[in-house]
Formats: structure tokens, sequence, C-alpha cells
């Protein structure tokens, strides 16, 4: 059980000496693991080191593979882990290399290992970033309700304004449809302006001009939206610790106990 423990502060936590070197030589295996897959895809490279890169993936493949099943082991609740997000994520970066064995082309799919790189916050320990990443996150679940309604009412927006972009242009100006009209008014209304279809008649231009000074007003609205919520949990300090139990972050530096389940968190 000792052992068990001084793993999973190892594999799980940053607040130990042996664990910041676990998660930095992980990070490291990571970007090089992304930058090997890169660098198969140039032909040049591919065709004078082909068994050097396949060699140097397979080692990572490995190293993965063993933390992966070291996670397993380590958790209270594996099947837990197996669920979670990072779980998924950890299986999905073994899988590609034993895929590529199978299905020709599956290694490409490595790539998504990029998503374990949000580990470096974990590996960096500087508490304002760690604070602010579980901050924003819960901000925007609190906040998810008032942006539903918001998103709501654009798309209402949208859709009525590209119905009438499409009545008062007509198919000889490009609208040549409903959603097609629709999608110019999402174009317009978030100021990217593709210009693959433009308004010709006065009153378009002018439904046009509407739009796009209405689009930026509204995009300042989520961002309200969260800065206050986020401005609200800022003052709270959070440490690496995650739970045992249920895997979560986001406690309190003086937390004994999990604030989601209850379980008591390793000292």
């Amino acid at each position: 059980m000792k052992i068990r423990k001084r793993l999973y502060e190892i594999i799980f936590e940053a607040d130990t000496r042996a664990g910041k070197l676990f998660d930095i030589i992980l990070l490291v295996l990571i970007i090089i693991s992304i930058i090997l897959v890169m660098l198969e895809s140039v032909k040049d490279i591919n065709n004078r080191f082909a068994g050097e890169l396949k060699l140097a993936e397979w080692i990572i493949t490995v190293f993965f593979t063993l933390e992966y099943l070291l996670r397993i082991y380590v958790v209270n609740k594996p099947v837990k882990y197996i669920r979670s997000f990072f779980g998924i994520i950890d299986l999905l970066s073994i899988l590609p290399s034993f895929l590529d064995l199978l299905i020709t082309g599956a290694g490409g799919l490595m790539v998504i290992r990029a998503i374990r790189l949000l580990r470096i916050f974990r590996i960096l320990k500087l508490s304002r970033f760690v604070n602010a990443s579980s901050i924003l996150i819960q901000s925007l679940k609190e906040s998810r309700q008032k942006i539903a309604v918001f998103l709501t009412a654009v798309i209402t927006i949208v859709i009525i304004l590209g119905t009438i972009m499409y009545l008062v242009e007509g198919e000889e100006n490009g609208f040549t449809s409903i959603p097609q009209s629709i999608y110019w008014a999402v174009v317009t209304l978030t100021t990217v302006g593709y210009g693959d279809i433009a308004p010709h008649t006065v009153i378009g231009k002018f439904l046009a001009s509407v739009i796009m000074i209405l689009g930026y007003g509204m995009i300042a609205v989520p961002t309200g939206i969260v800065t206050v919520a986020f401005s609200r949990k800022e003052k709270h300090q959070l440490s690496t610790q995650v739970c045992p139990n249920c895997l979560t972050e986001g406690h309190d530096k003086d937390a004994v106990f999990c604030k989601y389940c209850g379980q008591k968190l390793n000292p």
C-alpha cells in the first residue's frame, strides 16, 4: 500500500520532487512523439530515417503503455479513471501504434497526444496558472445557462437576418438559399468576412452594416459573463492535489478532504 500510495503521488500529483520530474519527463516524451509524427510526414526525412523514427516511436509507446497501466493500478477506482477525459486520452495515445500494425496510416492519430500537454500546469507548479485554469473551468460551468440564453438569441437573430437577406438579395446575388444566407449572416456577425458572398443592393448593404456593428457588441457579451464569474473565484488558491477517489482537481491548498466526494486527500 505504501508503494502504491507513493506511485500515486508521483504519477498524479506535482507537489513532490519526484512527481514534478515524472511530469517533466512525460511532457518531453509527448513533445518528442509529436515531432516524430511530423517528421514522418516529410517524405525526404522519412525515406532516410524511417527505421530510426519507428524505433524511437515504439520506445515512447512502450513508456506510455507502462504509464497507462500504472495509472490504472494506483487509483482506487480504475474504471472511473479509464472513462475519464485524461484516461481516454492516455488510451488513445498508445492505441495508434498498435493499430498501425494492422491498419496502414493509423499512426497519424498520435497527434492527439498534444492534448496531454494540458498537464503542463501541474509540471510548472505555478499556483496562479493552476488556479486560473481551474477557476476558468468553474466559471464557464457557472455561466453556462447565461451563455446558452445568449447563444439562443444569437442563433435566432442569425436565422431572421439570413432569411431577410435571402428575400432582399435573391439567387442572382449569390444568396441561393436560406441556409446559404444564414451562413453569410454568421460570417458577417462574427466579423470574419470571407468575401465569398456579398450583398449588392442598397438595402442588403444597409443590413450588412447593421449586422457588422451588431457583431462587435455581441462578441463582448460572453466575455463579460465569464469575466464576472472568473473575478468572483480568483481570490481562492488551489493546489495540484488530485482526489484518489473521484480523480478531480481544483482543491484549496488547505483542503484535507475532497469537496466533490468527501474522500480524504493525500497529505
